[in-house]
């Protein structure tokens, strides 16, 4: 294994993507006496607005990804949906992490399964689309319900239609299919509980993974994040173990994010990957001694990574912009942080929308139960709901 050399504290660390998770990996790096320059074409981006410089211009530009790589030291990525070529144009001057090549794996679903299925790494069954046919043809094999995906360019549910008989196959072969999209379709899964696990990964392939959380999802939209999961001990420990077992087969150096389905047999399929800190790892920021964000600066850095301890049972619930929308633009924070153990995280969004991820709130208690219902009644309050709505 090489490794990495160690960038002392005043390095500087270029973030391709300028959105929370830049934001608020740019603020564990400041913490850290890192500097940051972010790379996004919008001028008052949640990063740009904490980092050290920014430079303005589009994701696909390779000539703004070198000029990034010239005033930096080491370079990542805050979200997989950047431009593969541009990121590769900044990997020919400074390092990467994750690697090119670890991105291009996970912007492609169908790569994606190709790569955890030759690791021996268990996925829903899948079948590549290319035609009607082929979708047709895919559920003799898979039976319904399908979940047919475009292979890009897909999160928060975008770019998927759940098949349940053959009459909507053409129908949703059209709705996905149009402009030579690359389709995939998987055997729908009846998990029981969605779950993930964050694991960092130095150069020199030392593993640290974060406790698994339970996700509740709504209209495809993480929601709530509950940890530690309520699953078995030995489910959560094939949980960090797979995300650990993947983020090795991957080469990856940096976090990987491994978003799993545990079905009523209690077996774990993996769903998705994201190289990357993840939304269902805000937790980590107050639950744990060492957050998503610190650890990724850490190898960034090249500095020494340790397995986070979670302090005691914590709840993250995010904050989207209907909570703006239906509140004038003034959620009621005062009453939400009047509960106890409330931490209130937001990330700059001039512009609230439906689906909107505005910021979260975490809650650090001594039960799930009472941070369950602190973060909730918590979100409730700054929504001015009554807690049954």
């Amino acid at each position: 294994m090489q490794k990495e050399s160690l960038l002392d504290p005043g390095s500087t660390i270029g973030i391709i993507g300028g959105g929370q998770l830049g934001r608020m990996l740019a603020i564990a790096a400041r913490q850290m006496d890192y500097k940051t320059i972010v790379l996004d074409p919008d001028a008052g981006c949640p990063a740009g607005q904490v980092a050290d410089g920014q430079i303005v211009d589009d994701y696909a530009s390779r000539g703004a990804a070198r000029d990034l790589a010239r005033v930096v030291d080491v370079v990542t990525y805050e979200f997989e949906n950047v431009d593969a070529d541009s990121v590769s144009a900044a990997a020919e001057l400074k390092p990467v992490h994750p690697s090119t090549t670890v991105l291009r794996t996970a912007q492609h679903r169908l790569h994606e399964k190709n790569a955890l299925l030759k690791a021996g790494i268990p996925v829903a069954p899948f079948r590549p689309v290319e035609s009607h046919e082929d979708l047709r043809d895919a559920a003799s094999d898979l039976g319904y319900p399908m979940v047919l995906k475009t292979s890009t360019m897909g999160y928060d549910g975008k770019g998927q239609i759940i098949i349940t008989r053959a009459e909507d196959t053409e129908n949703a072969y059209e709705l996905l299919g149009h402009n030579n999209a690359e389709l995939i379709v998987e055997q729908f899964v009846p998990f029981t509980m969605e779950i993930s696990a964050i694991c960092a990964r130095t150069a020199a392939g030392e593993t640290a993974t974060f406790p698994v959380s339970e996700n509740i999802h709504r209209n495809h939209i993480l929601d709530t994040s509950i940890v530690p999961a309520r699953i078995p001990d030995d489910i959560a420990d094939s949980a960090r173990q797979l995300a650990a077992d993947i983020a090795g087969h991957l080469n990856v150096v940096g976090l990987i994010a491994v978003e799993m389905f545990v079905t009523k047999e209690n077996e774990i399929l993996v769903n998705e990957l994201a190289p990357r800190p993840h939304n269902s790892g805000h937790y980590t920021m107050d639950g744990c001694d060492t957050s998503q964000f610190e650890q990724l600066v850490r190898v960034l850095a090249g500095m020494p990574i340790t397995e986070p301890r979670l302090h005691a049972p914590t709840v993250m619930v995010n904050l989207l912009g209907e909570v703006w929308e239906d509140t004038g633009g003034y959620p009621d924070w005062a009453r939400a942080l009047e509960m106890p153990g409330v931490s209130l995280h937001l990330y700059g969004k001039a512009e609230p929308r439906t689906g909107r991820k505005m910021g979260h709130i975490n809650v650090v208690a001594d039960t799930i139960e009472d941070a369950l219902y602190i973060a909730t009644e918590a979100r409730n309050r700054a929504w001015r709901r009554s807690p049954d709505l």
